[in-house]
């Protein structure tokens, strides 16, 4: 779920995220002992609005990285370098139910008039095949392919607790410029995710998450791949003030596949935002 921002205020934002740990690829391919290392610089924008009296925002997410993949090919040692844009998202977001939309002032009064209140809300990610991507490499930072990911979450609080629970799909269109001048589509992938959030009069607030997401198989030149994907996430947050508008945050994410292809990655992030 997304927080409520005062209407006439915006966000913006920069972060980085190291991320390190072991890839599974597809038995097929014959790559063993793979691992990535990589980092990433993402940078953000929030514009919240309304819709009627109803809160609704736009985010706007760009991201860049380095990354490098290390492992076996038939026995032989080899890696893959890649550095630039990865695939830019947008996610467009509506509150169904919760507090409306308002100015900083109106929103503190509320807040402090309603100490439990519950937010359903709706929203939509489109992800822009922009990232670095060639169709004669097999690992690219870009999918060269659109997903869009609808997505339905609650969020209820309490004084200064609150939990969320969303449920969401990634839709992945076809990759018409696959490796080596293939085809490649995929079916939807279906996640959910839950976090249980304390705040602080300081301004600190700390978070536990945890997430599941299955499916997503794909088909190489209209053959099905054995690659459906089973990921369990968990991850600890902590975000605190500096200085007046702005605040930081640190994050851990640690993914873990169920499956004998994906990943097993430990993430640590560290981002900073300010309100104008």
């Amino acid at each position: 779920m997304n927080s409520t921002l005062p209407i006439g205020i915006k966000a913006a934002g920069v972060g980085y995220v190291y991320t390190f740990g072991d890839v599974l690829f597809d038995p097929l391919l014959e790559i063993e002992e793979a691992k990535v290392t990589a980092h990433t610089a993402i940078a953000s924008f929030v514009y919240p609005f309304r819709i009627g009296k109803k809160f609704a925002r736009v985010d706007v997410f760009v991201p860049f990285s380095n990354a490098l993949w290390e492992g076996l090919l038939q026995g032989e040692a080899v890696s893959a370098h890649r550095v630039g844009l990865v695939d830019p998202w947008l996610r467009i977001s509506y509150h169904i139910l919760g507090p409306p939309a308002l100015n900083l002032k109106q929103l503190r009064e509320y807040l402090t008039e309603h100490s439990v209140y519950t937010t359903l809300g709706v929203s939509l990610s489109i992800s822009l095949p922009l990232g670095q991507y060639s169709e004669d490499k097999l690992i690219n930072l870009g999918l060269n392919q659109f997903f869009f990911r609808p997505q339905i979450g609650v969020s209820h609080n309490w004084g200064l607790w609150s939990v969320e629970f969303d449920v969401s799909a990634y839709i992945y269109t076809k990759n018409d410029n696959f490796y080596n001048d293939g085809t490649k589509d995929q079916k939807p992938l279906v996640a959910a995710q839950t976090h249980l959030i304390k705040r602080f009069n300081s301004g600190i607030w700390t978070s536990l998450s945890a997430g599941y997401g299955i499916g997503g198989a794909s088909r190489i030149n209209r053959l099905s791949k054995d690659d459906e994907r089973s990921t369990l996430l968990n991850s600890a947050s902590l975000a605190f003030p500096v200085g007046k508008r702005q605040s930081g945050k640190l994050v851990y994410i640690y993914s873990q596949t169920l499956t004998d292809v994906g990943s097993n990655t430990n993430s640590l992030v560290l981002a900073w935002s300010i309100l104008f």
